[in-house]
């Protein structure tokens, strides 16, 4: 794997899961990573300790990417810490909570997003690469209908992906590359859990569907790859499980 030392990656929604998984290989390639968390100081705290353990360096940043404020907090970090931001990887999504406002998903999933591009942006110069991670279930939502339960978070996903494909142009004329991850649902993640236990036996559906579902360790990998794969700006990769979505989506 390409070594990423001297570089800096900010991963967002990083003290669990796919986020952190992503900024742990980011780190084991020899990048300092910045890792963020909304609420859970003590789960990041923890990521960090295991970065360094392994002979890597990261910092813990709380931000809530929905508070401008917070997200140039968590992107001048990188740059004050460690000199530069080179990797910007966008894996904080949400909107299933229910105590957030009705909003939530939108202002999240489209908005803070599109914030966090600009804001990362700001401090990138050429060979920088911005990362956004999303699902085949918000990736294919006008295509493909998604379980009742998911579907304003797939659909504000989506609005997301759009309103940052819409700044390649501005990430180009910085050097920038920008590139899509799509994924499955995944074993072991929250959201996962969430919709299974609104819609019992959705999971199994989905791997009868798929084949299998990639564990978080196993899309983490593919999302890390994308960090510094040779592809085309605006690359749109399919991490398991597309072929039914591609069906459906062509009428076949």
């Amino acid at each position: 794997m390409t070594s990423l030392a001297g570089k800096t990656a900010v991963v967002t929604g990083s003290s669990r899961g796919v986020g952190a998984d992503t900024a742990k290989l980011l780190a084991a390639q020899g990048a300092n990573v910045v890792i963020n968390y909304r609420q859970k100081a003590p789960r990041a705290n923890k990521v960090v300790s295991q970065i360094e353990a392994e002979g890597g360096h990261a910092v813990a940043v709380g931000a809530d990417l929905t508070e401008p404020e917070d997200v140039r907090t968590l992107m001048r970090t990188a740059v004050d810490t460690y000199g530069s931001l080179d990797i910007l990887v966008l894996n904080a999504s949400g909107g299933m909570e229910t105590d957030l406002g009705e909003d939530y998903a939108l202002r999240l999933n489209r908005d803070a997003q599109r914030d966090a591009l600009l804001a990362g942006l700001e401090l990138m110069g050429e060979g920088g690469r911005i990362v956004f991670v999303t699902s085949h279930q918000a990736h294919f939502i006008h295509e493909v209908e998604t379980m009742p339960e998911y579907e304003a978070v797939a659909r504000s996903k989506r609005a997301g992906e759009d309103a940052l494909t819409e700044l390649i142009p501005d990430m180009t004329a910085k050097g920038v590359t920008f590139v899509v991850v799509s994924g499955d649902m995944i074993e072991g993640t929250v959201t996962a859990t969430l919709l299974n236990r609104a819609r019992p036996g959705a999971l199994e559906q989905r791997r009868e569907a798929a084949g299998r579902l990639y564990s978080v360790a196993e899309f983490a990998a593919e999302v890390a790859k994308m960090a510094t794969a040779e592809v085309e700006t605006g690359h749109i990769e399919l991490v398991g499980g597309a072929g039914d979505f591609l069906a459906q989506g062509s009428g076949a």
